[in-house]
């Protein structure tokens, strides 16, 4: 669970750079910005998405208090 973590966040942060780079390259005029920032929020929810998931089903324990 916590290797499929890391990748989500790694892709995550790769897809937000994608979005700095095409928005200083294109200025604005071209939809690769809004895409990578598309699917930065999509890989953003699958990995909250994921962890609520991992939680339920026991695959990330509770912490007792």
């Amino acid at each position: 669970m916590k290797i499929v973590v890391i990748i989500f966040l790694v892709l995550i942060l790769l897809s937000l750079g994608s979005a700095l780079f095409y928005l200083i390259r294109d200025k604005g005029r071209s939809t690769r910005t809004v895409k990578a920032l598309t699917l930065r929020v999509a890989f953003s929810i699958t990995l909250f998405l994921l962890l609520m998931a991992g939680y339920y089903f026991g695959l990330i324990p509770s912490r007792g208090l």
